[in-house]
């Protein structure tokens, strides 16, 4: 793992002669420039500013989630599984420093969900219960945090979609050598995506898992319903292509309806 991180150390220093000009004009200034290249999507440009200013203000929540999601973010732009891997551990990191300096900003919260999950899709079956578990029980919090927070509902929709559909092969699986995860179901993943929709309907990635969850729930005319309406929306994210494609998959796996 240590031979990975000068790799991604690197990918940062692609934007670090311009980190280092604007951090020249205080540290403010540098941040609106970070938050400038996220919205660009030039993720790698954001790291590296980002970087520059955890580095000015390293008891900062708000740099420190920020700088969380860059490294998250990498991950789609990497090519192996090892640097992957390690860019999510710095996420990781760095979202759970951001959740011990303020423990009630529910952002912060799930973020530390979000890096695990992640995780868990990069680790063998041992890792992801565990990082599934506590996924489920972080993502739970930041809603307890902020009943309102519509990806809070999404990741806990997802977490329950995805559960739902183990096999009962694997169920038993994991249940016999692993510990067991808490209970899922179809129902629930619904019931959350839809509150999720209902907090966020311009969010299209919310539209998508809906329609997941009711193609797992056995609704294929209410799923394509909501799929094709959040493959309708532009794309303006930095997932929303990679959700639209899973969303794509799934829309032709379903039965045609008349």
């Amino acid at each position: 793992m240590r031979s990975v991180l000068p790799a991604l150390l690197a990918f940062a220093a692609l934007g670090l002669a311009g980190a280092q000009a604007e951090s020249g004009k205080g540290t403010d200034e540098l941040v609106r420039a970070a938050l400038a290249a996220e919205a660009s999507l030039d993720t790698r440009r954001a790291l590296a500013l980002f970087q520059e200013a955890v580095a000015a203000r390293p008891a900062d929540a708000f740099l420190r989630q920020k700088l969380a999601r860059q490294y998250s973010d990498l991950m789609v732009e990497l090519p192996t599984r090892e640097e992957q891997r390690a860019t999510v551990e710095q996420a990781l990191v760095h979202a759970r420093r951001a959740a011990e300096l303020e423990p009630q900003r529910a952002e912060n919260v799930l973020s530390v969900a979000i890096c695990l999950g992640k995780l868990g899709v990069l680790s063998g079956t041992r890792e992801k219960v565990r990082y599934s578990r506590e996924l489920r029980a972080e993502a739970e919090r930041a809603l307890t945090l902020d009943p309102a927070y519509a990806w809070a509902h999404h990741i806990l929709g997802r977490w329950h979609h995805e559960v739902a559909e183990l096999g009962g092969t694997a169920r038993l699986v994991v249940k016999l050598f692993y510990g067991g995860l808490p209970g899922a179901s179809h129902a629930e993943a619904v019931r959350y995506l839809k509150r999720a929709v209902e907090l966020e309907p311009g969010q299209l990635k919310h539209h998508l898992e809906l329609g997941l969850a009711l193609a797992g729930a056995g609704q294929p005319g209410p799923a394509r319903a909501a799929l094709e309406r959040g493959l309708a929306m532009p794309s303006r994210e930095k997932h929303d292509e990679a959700a639209k494609a899973r969303a794509r998959a799934a829309l032709d796996r379903l039965p045609a309806t008349r």
